[in-house]
Protein backbone atom coordinates (compact mmCIF):
# COMPACT_ATOMS: atom_id res chain seq x y z
CA UNK A 1 0.00 0.00 0.00
CA UNK A 2 2.91 2.60 0.80
CA UNK A 3 4.71 1.84 -1.98
CA UNK A 4 1.42 2.27 -4.18
CA UNK A 5 1.08 5.22 -2.73
CA UNK A 6 4.49 6.73 -3.05
CA UNK A 7 4.48 5.92 -6.96
CA UNK A 8 1.58 7.97 -7.49
CA UNK A 9 3.19 10.81 -5.61
CA UNK A 10 6.05 10.20 -7.45
CA UNK A 11 3.68 10.36 -10.99
CA UNK A 12 2.01 14.04 -9.25
CA UNK A 13 5.34 15.39 -8.58
CA UNK A 14 6.88 14.61 -11.92
CA UNK A 15 3.91 15.69 -14.08
CA UNK A 16 3.77 19.18 -12.42
CA UNK A 17 7.44 19.22 -12.92
CA UNK A 18 7.38 18.44 -16.79
CA UNK A 19 4.20 21.31 -16.65
CA UNK A 20 6.27 23.85 -15.00
CA UNK A 21 9.17 23.19 -17.53
CA UNK A 22 6.56 23.50 -20.33
CA UNK A 23 5.19 26.96 -19.63
CA UNK A 24 8.90 27.97 -19.44
CA UNK A 25 8.93 26.46 -22.46
CA UNK A 26 6.55 28.51 -24.65
CA UNK A 27 7.00 31.46 -22.71
CA UNK A 28 10.92 31.78 -23.88
CA UNK A 29 10.86 30.20 -27.05
CA UNK A 30 7.02 29.70 -28.63
CA UNK A 31 6.85 33.56 -28.78
CA UNK A 32 10.07 34.68 -29.58
CA UNK A 33 10.76 32.38 -32.56
CA UNK A 34 13.84 31.13 -30.76
CA UNK A 35 16.95 31.57 -33.04
CA UNK A 36 20.76 31.04 -32.44
CA UNK A 37 23.57 31.89 -34.34
CA UNK A 38 26.75 29.99 -33.61
CA UNK A 39 28.62 32.07 -30.27
CA UNK A 40 31.97 33.35 -31.89
CA UNK A 41 33.56 32.46 -28.64
CA UNK A 42 32.53 29.09 -28.28
CA UNK A 43 32.83 26.44 -31.03
CA UNK A 44 30.95 23.30 -30.76
CA UNK A 45 30.10 20.16 -32.64
CA UNK A 46 27.54 19.52 -35.05
CA UNK A 47 26.09 17.43 -32.72
CA UNK A 48 26.18 19.51 -29.68
CA UNK A 49 23.83 22.06 -28.44
CA UNK A 50 24.29 25.38 -30.09
CA UNK A 51 26.25 28.04 -28.39
CA UNK A 52 27.18 24.97 -25.03
CA UNK A 53 30.64 24.23 -24.85
CA UNK A 54 31.04 20.38 -25.25
CA UNK A 55 33.47 18.96 -22.06
CA UNK A 56 33.53 19.82 -18.86
CA UNK A 57 31.53 22.59 -18.15
CA UNK A 58 28.67 21.33 -20.04
CA UNK A 59 29.01 18.20 -17.76
CA UNK A 60 29.23 20.25 -14.76
CA UNK A 61 26.02 21.69 -15.24
CA UNK A 62 22.84 20.95 -12.61
CA UNK A 63 20.34 18.01 -13.90
CA UNK A 64 18.12 20.82 -14.04
CA UNK A 65 20.41 23.24 -15.96
CA UNK A 66 21.28 20.55 -18.47
CA UNK A 67 17.51 19.68 -18.95
CA UNK A 68 16.11 23.57 -19.41
CA UNK A 69 19.21 24.15 -21.70
CA UNK A 70 17.95 21.07 -24.44
CA UNK A 71 14.51 22.17 -24.00
CA UNK A 72 15.50 25.97 -24.70
CA UNK A 73 17.61 24.17 -27.94
CA UNK A 74 14.81 22.06 -29.08
CA UNK A 75 13.14 24.53 -31.74
CA UNK A 76 15.61 25.29 -33.13
CA UNK A 77 15.45 23.38 -36.73
CA UNK A 78 11.67 24.29 -36.62
CA UNK A 79 12.30 28.19 -36.18
CA UNK A 80 15.23 28.54 -38.86
CA UNK A 81 13.06 28.45 -41.65
CA UNK A 82 11.26 31.79 -40.37
CA UNK A 83 14.65 33.19 -38.88
CA UNK A 84 15.52 33.27 -42.59
CA UNK A 85 12.60 34.43 -44.14
CA UNK A 86 12.82 37.57 -41.50
CA UNK A 87 16.98 37.86 -42.31
CA UNK A 88 15.75 38.67 -46.12
CA UNK A 89 13.09 41.07 -45.17
CA UNK A 90 15.57 43.15 -42.83
CA UNK A 91 18.20 43.17 -45.46
CA UNK A 92 15.60 44.63 -47.82
CA UNK A 93 14.97 47.04 -45.40
CA UNK A 94 18.23 48.30 -44.10
CA UNK A 95 20.07 49.43 -47.02
CA UNK A 96 19.77 53.23 -46.27
CA UNK A 97 19.76 54.95 -42.72
CA UNK A 98 16.52 56.84 -42.20
CA UNK A 99 16.97 59.94 -40.65
CA UNK A 100 13.75 60.96 -38.84
CA UNK A 101 14.73 64.29 -36.69
CA UNK A 102 17.41 66.70 -36.22
CA UNK A 103 18.99 64.70 -33.37
CA UNK A 104 19.42 61.98 -35.33
CA UNK A 105 20.27 63.71 -38.37
CA UNK A 106 24.05 62.87 -38.28
CA UNK A 107 26.81 62.63 -41.37
CA UNK A 108 29.69 60.52 -41.84
CA UNK A 109 28.61 56.59 -43.15
CA UNK A 110 30.84 54.22 -43.22
CA UNK A 111 29.36 51.64 -45.73
CA UNK A 112 33.01 50.20 -46.37
CA UNK A 113 33.45 46.24 -46.20
CA UNK A 114 35.92 45.47 -43.58
CA UNK A 115 39.50 43.42 -44.82
CA UNK A 116 40.78 40.26 -43.66
CA UNK A 117 43.57 42.05 -42.24
CA UNK A 118 40.92 44.52 -40.06
CA UNK A 119 39.69 41.77 -38.67
CA UNK A 120 42.68 40.48 -38.21
CA UNK A 121 43.70 43.14 -35.90
CA UNK A 122 40.24 43.45 -34.06
CA UNK A 123 40.58 39.30 -32.97
CA UNK A 124 44.02 40.58 -31.35
CA UNK A 125 42.69 43.43 -29.72
CA UNK A 126 39.97 41.43 -28.29
CA UNK A 127 42.64 39.25 -26.96
CA UNK A 128 44.12 41.92 -25.11
CA UNK A 129 41.58 43.50 -23.63
CA UNK A 130 39.76 40.29 -22.35
CA UNK A 131 43.07 39.39 -20.84
CA UNK A 132 43.31 42.30 -19.25
CA UNK A 133 40.19 42.05 -17.99
CA UNK A 134 40.60 38.70 -16.31
CA UNK A 135 43.86 39.32 -14.81
CA UNK A 136 42.86 42.53 -12.80
CA UNK A 137 39.54 40.34 -11.86
CA UNK A 138 42.23 37.25 -10.54
CA UNK A 139 44.57 39.73 -8.69
CA UNK A 140 44.16 39.61 -5.24
CA UNK A 141 46.14 42.62 -4.37
CA UNK A 142 43.57 44.98 -6.84
CA UNK A 143 40.65 45.64 -4.96
CA UNK A 144 37.07 47.64 -5.37
CA UNK A 145 33.46 46.90 -4.03
CA UNK A 146 31.53 43.97 -5.06
CA UNK A 147 34.54 42.63 -7.00
CA UNK A 148 34.74 39.19 -4.80
CA UNK A 149 31.04 38.50 -5.11
CA UNK A 150 29.26 35.33 -7.12
CA UNK A 151 26.54 36.02 -9.48
CA UNK A 152 24.17 34.55 -7.01
CA UNK A 153 24.81 37.32 -5.36
CA UNK A 154 24.06 40.05 -7.26
CA UNK A 155 20.50 41.23 -6.57
CA UNK A 156 17.91 41.10 -9.39
CA UNK A 157 17.85 44.88 -9.56
CA UNK A 158 21.64 44.84 -10.30
CA UNK A 159 20.63 43.22 -14.08
CA UNK A 160 18.33 45.23 -15.41
CA UNK A 161 21.33 46.35 -17.70
CA UNK A 162 21.56 43.32 -19.03
CA UNK A 163 19.82 43.00 -22.75
CA UNK A 164 18.42 39.54 -23.73
CA UNK A 165 17.91 39.09 -27.23
CA UNK A 166 16.91 35.07 -28.09
CA UNK A 167 16.48 35.41 -31.57
CA UNK A 168 20.09 35.40 -32.33
CA UNK A 169 21.45 34.56 -28.45
CA UNK A 170 23.04 37.11 -27.61
CA UNK A 171 23.02 39.48 -24.17
CA UNK A 172 24.20 42.87 -24.21
CA UNK A 173 25.25 45.15 -21.14
CA UNK A 174 24.72 48.65 -21.77
CA UNK A 175 26.35 51.67 -20.58
CA UNK A 176 24.52 55.27 -20.55
CA UNK A 177 27.01 57.60 -22.33
CA UNK A 178 28.19 54.62 -24.56
CA UNK A 179 26.52 54.64 -27.63
CA UNK A 180 23.60 52.55 -25.56
CA UNK A 181 21.42 54.83 -27.47
CA UNK A 182 21.68 53.13 -31.18
CA UNK A 183 23.34 49.67 -29.35
CA UNK A 184 19.61 49.31 -27.66
CA UNK A 185 17.71 50.16 -31.54
CA UNK A 186 20.44 47.52 -33.35
CA UNK A 187 18.75 45.06 -29.82
CA UNK A 188 15.24 45.95 -30.80
CA UNK A 189 16.03 45.05 -34.42
CA UNK A 190 17.53 41.84 -33.70
CA UNK A 191 14.74 40.88 -31.03
CA UNK A 192 11.84 42.43 -33.15
CA UNK A 193 10.46 43.08 -29.42
CA UNK A 194 9.07 46.65 -31.27
CA UNK A 195 6.67 46.54 -33.89
CA UNK A 196 5.94 50.05 -36.32
CA UNK A 197 2.14 49.28 -37.83
CA UNK A 198 2.20 45.46 -37.27
CA UNK A 199 5.74 44.94 -38.25
CA UNK A 200 9.13 44.84 -36.97
CA UNK A 201 11.51 47.89 -36.89
CA UNK A 202 14.02 46.62 -39.96
CA UNK A 203 16.13 49.82 -39.45
CA UNK A 204 17.86 51.12 -36.84
CA UNK A 205 17.50 54.97 -37.07
CA UNK A 206 13.68 54.61 -37.79
CA UNK A 207 13.11 54.05 -33.96
CA UNK A 208 11.98 57.02 -31.83
CA UNK A 209 14.38 57.88 -28.98
CA UNK A 210 11.55 57.72 -26.41
CA UNK A 211 10.99 54.10 -27.58
CA UNK A 212 14.71 53.12 -27.37
CA UNK A 213 15.34 53.95 -23.55
CA UNK A 214 10.94 52.72 -22.28
CA UNK A 215 12.35 49.73 -20.28
CA UNK A 216 9.23 47.53 -22.17
CA UNK A 217 10.69 47.68 -24.55
CA UNK A 218 13.67 45.37 -23.50
CA UNK A 219 14.09 41.87 -22.26
CA UNK A 220 16.07 42.16 -19.23
CA UNK A 221 17.67 40.04 -16.90
CA UNK A 222 15.93 41.48 -13.87
CA UNK A 223 12.48 40.95 -15.61
CA UNK A 224 13.02 36.89 -15.46
CA UNK A 225 12.00 36.41 -11.84
CA UNK A 226 8.79 37.85 -12.66
CA UNK A 227 8.54 35.09 -15.96
CA UNK A 228 10.15 31.99 -14.61
CA UNK A 229 10.23 32.40 -10.93
CA UNK A 230 12.66 30.14 -9.55
CA UNK A 231 14.17 28.91 -12.63
CA UNK A 232 15.16 32.62 -13.02
CA UNK A 233 18.56 31.99 -11.99
CA UNK A 234 19.06 28.81 -13.93
CA UNK A 235 17.84 30.57 -17.36
CA UNK A 236 20.09 33.38 -16.36
CA UNK A 237 22.89 30.56 -15.98
CA UNK A 238 22.21 28.95 -19.63
CA UNK A 239 21.61 31.52 -21.18
CA UNK A 240 25.13 33.42 -20.10
CA UNK A 241 27.16 29.98 -20.98
CA UNK A 242 25.19 30.19 -24.20
CA UNK A 243 24.98 33.33 -25.81
CA UNK A 244 27.25 35.72 -26.69
CA UNK A 245 27.71 38.73 -24.47
CA UNK A 246 29.04 42.41 -25.21
CA UNK A 247 29.48 45.53 -23.53
CA UNK A 248 31.39 48.87 -24.88
CA UNK A 249 33.06 51.00 -22.29
CA UNK A 250 34.77 54.80 -22.74
CA UNK A 251 37.23 56.79 -20.85
CA UNK A 252 35.39 57.26 -17.20
CA UNK A 253 36.78 60.51 -16.88
CA UNK A 254 35.25 61.94 -20.73
CA UNK A 255 32.39 59.74 -19.92
CA UNK A 256 31.50 61.99 -17.12
CA UNK A 257 32.09 65.01 -18.94
CA UNK A 258 29.73 63.61 -21.60
CA UNK A 259 26.71 62.99 -19.13
CA UNK A 260 27.72 66.39 -17.31
CA UNK A 261 27.27 67.99 -20.50
CA UNK A 262 23.89 66.51 -21.50
CA UNK A 263 22.25 66.01 -18.22
CA UNK A 264 23.13 69.73 -16.80
CA UNK A 265 24.03 71.89 -19.90
CA UNK A 266 20.83 71.28 -21.70
CA UNK A 267 17.63 71.44 -20.49
CA UNK A 268 16.02 68.43 -18.91
CA UNK A 269 13.32 68.87 -16.01
CA UNK A 270 14.07 65.25 -14.58
CA UNK A 271 17.79 65.83 -13.78
CA UNK A 272 16.77 69.59 -13.42
CA UNK A 273 14.47 68.24 -10.06
CA UNK A 274 15.53 65.11 -9.20
CA UNK A 275 19.80 66.24 -8.93
CA UNK A 276 20.32 69.58 -9.97
CA UNK A 277 18.38 71.99 -7.27
CA UNK A 278 19.60 69.50 -4.37
CA UNK A 279 23.65 70.23 -6.09
CA UNK A 280 22.86 74.01 -6.33
CA UNK A 281 21.52 73.78 -2.87
CA UNK A 282 24.22 72.03 -1.39
CA UNK A 283 27.49 73.58 -3.15
CA UNK A 284 26.50 76.46 -4.81
CA UNK A 285 23.92 77.83 -1.56
CA UNK A 286 21.23 78.84 -3.86
CA UNK A 287 17.85 79.02 -1.82
CA UNK A 288 14.30 79.34 -3.08
CA UNK A 289 15.31 77.82 -6.84
CA UNK A 290 12.78 77.96 -9.92
CA UNK A 291 10.71 74.94 -10.33
CA UNK A 292 11.14 74.04 -13.61
CA UNK A 293 14.55 74.26 -15.84
CA UNK A 294 13.59 76.78 -18.23
CA UNK A 295 12.87 79.51 -15.38
CA UNK A 296 16.69 78.46 -13.92
CA UNK A 297 18.21 78.76 -17.57
CA UNK A 298 16.73 82.09 -17.86
CA UNK A 299 18.29 83.03 -14.43
CA UNK A 300 21.05 81.94 -15.45
CA UNK A 301 21.11 79.15 -12.49
CA UNK A 302 22.93 76.37 -13.87
CA UNK A 303 25.21 73.35 -12.08
CA UNK A 304 28.75 73.99 -12.97
CA UNK A 305 31.01 71.06 -13.16
CA UNK A 306 32.70 71.37 -9.86
CA UNK A 307 29.47 71.02 -8.45
CA UNK A 308 29.13 67.82 -10.21
CA UNK A 309 31.99 66.59 -9.11
CA UNK A 310 31.14 67.75 -5.16
CA UNK A 311 28.36 65.51 -5.76
CA UNK A 312 30.00 62.05 -6.87
CA UNK A 313 32.37 62.83 -4.18
CA UNK A 314 30.12 63.14 -1.21
CA UNK A 315 29.47 60.19 1.13
CA UNK A 316 26.20 61.61 1.66
CA UNK A 317 24.82 60.90 -2.28
CA UNK A 318 25.16 57.70 -2.64
CA UNK A 319 23.45 56.78 1.14
CA UNK A 320 20.92 58.50 -0.14
CA UNK A 321 20.29 56.55 -3.52
CA UNK A 322 23.08 54.75 -5.85
CA UNK A 323 24.75 56.72 -8.33
CA UNK A 324 22.31 57.55 -11.49
CA UNK A 325 22.85 55.02 -14.56
CA UNK A 326 24.84 57.98 -16.44
CA UNK A 327 27.42 58.38 -14.39
CA UNK A 328 27.27 54.82 -12.23
CA UNK A 329 30.66 53.02 -12.55
CA UNK A 330 30.83 50.32 -15.45
CA UNK A 331 31.79 47.44 -12.92
CA UNK A 332 28.49 47.99 -10.52
CA UNK A 333 26.61 48.16 -14.28
CA UNK A 334 28.14 44.88 -15.57
CA UNK A 335 29.48 43.10 -13.51
CA UNK A 336 32.43 41.91 -15.71
CA UNK A 337 34.28 39.96 -12.63
CA UNK A 338 31.27 37.99 -12.57
CA UNK A 339 30.72 37.99 -16.39
CA UNK A 340 32.60 36.31 -18.95
CA UNK A 341 32.08 39.00 -21.60
CA UNK A 342 33.07 38.06 -25.32
CA UNK A 343 33.37 41.23 -26.67
CA UNK A 344 34.56 44.30 -25.16
CA UNK A 345 34.35 47.24 -27.34
CA UNK A 346 35.51 50.78 -27.06
CA UNK A 347 33.45 54.20 -27.74
CA UNK A 348 37.17 55.22 -28.91
CA UNK A 349 36.87 52.65 -31.56
CA UNK A 350 33.40 52.51 -31.99
CA UNK A 351 32.90 52.14 -35.95
CA UNK A 352 35.71 49.51 -36.27
CA UNK A 353 34.31 47.70 -33.14
CA UNK A 354 30.48 47.79 -34.22
CA UNK A 355 31.64 46.16 -37.38
CA UNK A 356 33.59 43.66 -36.47
CA UNK A 357 31.27 43.14 -33.58
CA UNK A 358 28.02 42.34 -36.09
CA UNK A 359 30.33 40.15 -38.34
CA UNK A 360 30.89 38.25 -35.29
CA UNK A 361 27.42 37.88 -34.58
CA UNK A 362 26.23 36.78 -38.20
CA UNK A 363 23.52 39.36 -38.12
CA UNK A 364 26.30 42.08 -40.49
CA UNK A 365 23.42 40.87 -43.36
CA UNK A 366 20.69 42.33 -41.32
CA UNK A 367 21.58 45.69 -40.05
CA UNK A 368 24.35 48.39 -40.14
CA UNK A 369 25.35 50.34 -36.81
CA UNK A 370 23.84 53.30 -37.11
CA UNK A 371 26.50 56.47 -37.72
CA UNK A 372 27.28 58.80 -34.34
CA UNK A 373 27.93 61.53 -33.81
CA UNK A 374 31.06 63.00 -35.69
CA UNK A 375 31.38 65.39 -31.96
CA UNK A 376 31.66 63.15 -29.13
CA UNK A 377 33.13 64.59 -26.31
CA UNK A 378 37.39 64.36 -26.71
CA UNK A 379 39.69 62.92 -24.38
CA UNK A 380 42.13 65.93 -25.01
CA UNK A 381 39.50 68.14 -23.44
CA UNK A 382 40.10 66.69 -19.82
CA UNK A 383 42.58 69.07 -19.36
CA UNK A 384 39.66 71.95 -19.50
CA UNK A 385 37.46 70.56 -18.11
CA UNK A 386 38.84 69.70 -14.45
CA UNK A 387 41.66 72.64 -14.62
CA UNK A 388 39.04 73.99 -12.01
CA UNK A 389 38.53 71.18 -9.99
CA UNK A 390 40.94 70.70 -6.98
CA UNK A 391 44.07 67.91 -7.26
CA UNK A 392 42.58 66.94 -4.01
CA UNK A 393 39.18 65.95 -5.83
CA UNK A 394 40.47 64.35 -8.71
CA UNK A 395 42.65 62.05 -6.54
CA UNK A 396 39.50 61.02 -5.20
CA UNK A 397 37.62 60.84 -8.67
CA UNK A 398 40.12 58.71 -9.68
CA UNK A 399 40.07 56.09 -6.88
CA UNK A 400 36.01 56.43 -7.34
CA UNK A 401 36.13 55.27 -10.86
CA UNK A 402 39.78 53.57 -10.82
CA UNK A 403 38.29 49.79 -11.36
CA UNK A 404 37.06 50.96 -14.43
CA UNK A 405 39.98 52.86 -15.38
CA UNK A 406 42.01 49.32 -14.56
CA UNK A 407 39.78 46.58 -15.89
CA UNK A 408 39.21 48.01 -19.03
CA UNK A 409 42.67 49.27 -20.14
CA UNK A 410 42.83 52.79 -19.88
CA UNK A 411 45.38 54.62 -18.84
CA UNK A 412 45.92 56.20 -15.40
CA UNK A 413 45.46 60.34 -15.90
CA UNK A 414 48.85 61.13 -14.48
CA UNK A 415 48.80 64.78 -15.86
CA UNK A 416 45.21 65.24 -13.82
CA UNK A 417 46.97 63.91 -10.42
CA UNK A 418 49.87 65.54 -10.10
CA UNK A 419 50.56 69.00 -9.87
Amino acid sequence: MTKARLLRLSVVLVSIFMILLIIVYWDNVGTAHFYLHTSFSRPHSSGAIPGITAGEDWEALPDVDEFLAKLLSSNLKQNSSISRKTEQLLVQGSSKPVVSNLEENVRGYDWSTHNAQNSLDQEKLQIERQRTLREFCANSSFTFPTKERSFDDIPNYELNHLIVDDRHGIIYCYVPKVACTNWKRVMIVLSESLLDQGVPYRNPLDIPREHVHNTSTHLTFNKFWRRYGKFSRHLMKIKLKKYTKFLFVRDPFVRLISAFRSKFELENEEFYRRFAIPMLKLYSNHTNLPTSVSEAFGAGLKVTFSDFIQYLLDPRTEKMAPFNEHWRQVYRLCHPCQIDYDFIGKLETLDEDAAYLLQLLKVDRLLRFPPSYRNRTASSWEDDWFAKIPLAWRQQLYKLYEADFVLFGYPKPENLLKD
